[in-house]
């Protein structure tokens, strides 16, 4: 069996697709998958022991078309994508049966529970969602240090994004007892500085600003030897839950409901409750932004506490 899969852009979504996409193998035991999607999307999933070959796609019409003149036909393809330029993929891609998801049909549970859903209505059963899954090719540590990672990440907008000196103030108390990485893709840059030059003033050496310098592969890698995550809601918190990992999650503007970590034992939620939240807003449209402003590193501390 030939499947193709076209994935969300972004790697939180597509890191939450593989519950679904594990029930498709089940469903059919014997299948060679093709990914199409975005480099971060196509690149957490591509070490899937069923993945045998996969494309990156970006805007430009050339790329488009001419992944579209490379691609085999196939079986049944998959679209976790409801975008006007995945309609027109769906269109032209060469294959018996075709199947998108629409958000405005799944509006109810997480995430998760949403692209599973569209799996069972495509394929006429009824599996339940398992945990996420991704496949690492790193090595585990040999030191002994424990290791704490800050990811400051939030590439949906400013107001997902908590502050550089609260992290650093959360490096600082836990530095005693955690070597501190701090990660960030290419539009954290400047928090990720931020973060660095408190953590100097503040006189911590034990860290290792990785922010901009990894692959998502490497990315993977990094989070499987932490012993502890801090986190703003972000594609790496669903990696970290994908592979156990010990997580404080910083929530504000967006939906627990739907975007928490899925079936991680060892997630704790920080968040504040106001009546303007969730409004999923890119930025914060009252200007207060209360809903991060007003969460300080005690309550992170208290969060880490419960893990002892």
């Amino acid at each position: 069996m030939k499947l193709l899969i076209e994935l969300p852009t972004w790697l939180g979504d597509a890191v939450m697709t593989t519950p679904a996409i594990e029930n498709i193998i089940s469903h059919f035991k014997n299948v060679e998958i093709t990914l199409i999607g975005s480099l971060v999307s196509v690149e957490a999933l591509q070490s899937h022991p069923s993945v045998i070959k996969t494309y990156f796609v970006d805007k430009r019409f050339s790329n488009f078309y001419k992944t579209l003149s490379d691609l085999d036909e196939f079986d049944l393809f998959f679209s976790f994508r409801g975008s006007l330029r995945a309609k027109l993929f769906k269109l032209f891609v060469s294959s018996k049966v075709k199947n998108q998801y629409f958000k405005d049909k799944y509006k109810s549970g997480h995430q998760v529970e949403k692209y599973n859903n569209f799996i069972n209505d495509s394929l006429g059963i009824d599996s339940k969602p398992g945990r996420l899954i991704v496949h690492s090719k790193g090595q585990k540590k040999v030191n002994k240090n424990r290791l704490l990672g800050i990811n400051p990440s939030a590439a949906f907008g400013s107001a997902k994004q908590w502050y550089p000196e609260n992290f650093a103030k959360v490096a600082l108390g836990l530095s005693t007892e955690y070597d501190i990485i701090i990660f960030g893709g290419p539009q954290d840059y400047d928090i990720a500085q931020d973060i660095e030059s408190y953590l100097i003033e503040m006189g911590v050496v034990n860290y290792l600003n990785l922010a901009t310098k990894l692959s998502v592969t490497q990315l993977i890698s990094q989070i499987e030897n932490l012993d502890l995550l801090v986190t703003c809601d972000s594609g790496p918190m669903h990696l970290a839950a994908a592979l156990n990992i010990p997580t404080v999650a910083i929530f504000g503007p967006t939906k627990v409901n739907e975007t928490s970590q899925w079936m991680n034992e060892k997630s704790i939620v920080v968040k504040k409750n106001f009546e303007c939240q969730p409004c999923m807003k890119k930025n914060c449209p009252l200007k207060h932004h209360n809903c991060m402003k007003l969460i300080d590193e005690s309550d992170i501390f208290d969060a880490t506490k419960k893990f002892n």
